[in-house]
């Protein structure tokens, strides 16, 4: 009973110095599982970002590999040239900002400088970034100058056009009507008569200049009207 008495002091302090030595290895091993858990978190939120970085283009025109490219959303228009082959010989970069940032689902097209020439616009690239081209009927993504982009859309379209609407102009032979023939200079009631009989006793005309098989319509009529009249 001494004994115990003698060394109790020293007992309880072996006692302490034992769950102090508990408690600090206890949390040191939560602590290393809360690192652990912090990494793993951290892996799968880079995973995700990297996930969402990958945005897709479509490069068109004079480029050697033409098509859609998955690329990183940190990319330029000069990054997905190179990614897409580079330029053909006949490209032309003046209207184009290479140094665009590009967006997903962005349209890149890169025009030849045939086109940009037949554009009409001289002296007039403002190469301001991220200057919106719009089109009515495609929009050019990396295109700094919406009347270059328009001209050079529109021109076929707009040829195309003017054409047509001089054809419906023109008055057709075949199809004229006695008031509509006397319409063309030259051609009074009795010429659009014998227009109209020619047809009926002959057909249609096959090509215009045959109006001048009509009696009384020679070469200087049809000088006067072979601008003017279709079949």
């Amino acid at each position: 009973m001494k004994l115990i008495r003698k060394y109790k002091f020293i007992l309880a302090i072996l006692l302490i110095i034992t769950i102090t030595i508990i408690i600090v290895i206890n949390k040191e091993k939560l602590m290393d599982n809360s690192d652990y858990i912090v990494t793993t978190s951290d892996i799968e939120i880079e995973e995700e970002i990297n996930i969402a970085s990958k945005i897709y283009v479509d490069i068109k025109g004079a480029i050697k590999n033409p098509g859609v490219y998955e690329v990183d959303s940190d990319m330029i228009v000069n990054d997905v040239i190179k990614l897409a082959g580079g330029l053909n010989d006949n490209a032309d970069t003046s209207i184009i900002n290479l140094a665009k940032r590009v967006n997903d689902g962005d349209l890149i097209i890169i025009y030849t400088k045939e086109e940009v020439k037949n554009s009409n616009i001289k002296d007039t690239v403002v190469k301001v970034v991220d200057k919106e081209c719009i089109c009515p009927n495609i929009q050019n993504d990396a295109c700094i100058n919406t009347k270059i982009n328009d001209n050079i859309t529109n021109k076929e379209e707009n040829n195309n056009s003017t054409n047509k609407s001089d054809e419906t102009a023109k008055i057709n032979i075949n199809t004229a009507t006695k008031d509509e023939l006397m319409n063309l200079s030259g051609i009074g009631e009795s010429k659009a008569d014998a227009i109209i009989n020619y047809r009926k006793e002959n057909g249609n005309f096959k090509k215009i200049e045959d109006i001048k098989n009509v009696d009384g319509i020679g070469d200087a009529v049809y000088e006067k009207i072979k601008n003017n009249i279709s079949i």
